[in-house]
């Protein structure tokens, strides 16, 4: 059809899934009443201080999709947002891995529902352990060298290796160089004063030292390191992508209108998407709790260690 656009296409697809929506509204109305209005928490956008982009446009589209007035709380940090929803003045959050983890932790009230995914098809990343020159040839090698590690606040820095390596890791004592940043950690593999750093790749990537398209080895590669003289010699389990997640007592209703919503907001809504997920630009796939087991038993473990009597 002539001077028929995509865009065109896609504001019809938005019209017709609204009515659809706005069709079953009467029939189960009850749950809309007793919420009165859906509440949304978000990080603020980094430097920014409480802003998100294109708020009042978010707002009117998740209040589309719901049938009800929506109000959104903008955080600075994760530790609001999950406070927030802990203590029920939240329906719905956007968290990473990590932060979804210890709001399970504080309260086993809510659940993920879509989580995205990365332009080249990536749900994830893993974590790595990536070593220079030959210098460590497996895991057993850990305590007989200087390895960097991203503190606890990094999920791929500390809480997964931290888990699976069991032993290894803990047996290696002052081996192990805590520093606070990823960059702070791959400058020290660059100079040389370690022989191993724990870092991350995309999940669609084959660990390996050719390099993806974004992560620690590419990282690595740009700050001058011969990609010949990297080699991985330990990879985690896959670690999804941080969900969007709700309180579990929500209506039947609202959780089914939300996922239909978001998991077809990519193709129906590309200006919202956009606004929502300023990270990967792959669209939202459903995602269950058991996705971030990993993640969970790594945070659950790090709060019992916290919480030991002769903990630091």
């Amino acid at each position: 059809m002539t001077g028929w656009s995509a865009r065109s296409a896609q504001a019809l697809g938005v019209a017709i899934l609204s009515l659809l929506t706005l069709s079953v509204w009467p029939a189960h109305a009850d749950w809309r009443k007793e919420l009165g209005t859906f509440r949304i928490g978000m990080l603020a956008e980094q430097g920014g201080g409480h802003v998100v982009t294109g708020l009042a446009e978010i707002k009117r589209a998740y209040s589309m999709a719901l049938g009800l007035p929506v109000e959104v709380l903008v955080a600075e940090d994760y530790a609001s947002l999950i406070q927030a929803q802990a203590a029920g003045r939240l329906e719905y959050a956007i968290y990473s891995a990590t932060g979804y983890a210890t709001a399970y932790q504080l309260c086993a009230c809510i659940e993920p529902i879509v989580a995205p995914v990365a332009e080249d098809g990536a749900t994830g990343m893993r974590a790595v352990l990536i070593t220079r020159d030959g210098k460590l040839k497996s895991v057993d090698d850990i305590g007989a060298h200087r390895v960097a590690i991203v503190r606890k606040d990094n999920i791929s820095g500390f809480a997964i290796p931290g888990s699976p390596l069991g032993a290894a890791f803990e047996k290696a004592g002052s081996a192990i160089q805590k520093v606070d940043t990823a960059a702070a950690a791959e400058t020290m593999l660059v100079d040389g004063s370690v022989d191993a750093i724990f870092g991350w790749v995309p999940a669609s990537a084959v660990a390996t030292a050719q390099f993806p398209g974004s992560g620690t080895l590419e990282r690595l590669h740009a700050a001058g390191i011969d990609p010949a003289s990297l080699s991985v010699i330990w990879t985690s389990d896959l670690i999804r992508f941080g969900p969007h997640a709700l309180r579990s007592d929500l209506d039947a209703e609202a959780k089914s209108s939300l996922t239909i919503f978001l998991t077809t907001m990519f193709s129906q809504s590309p200006d919202i998407y956009d606004l929502v997920e300023r990270e990967r630009g792959g669209g939202f796939r459903t995602a269950t709790h058991a996705e971030y087991e990993p993640v969970l038993e790594a945070v659950k473990r790090i709060a019992e260690t916290e919480q030991a009597p002769n903990a630091q």
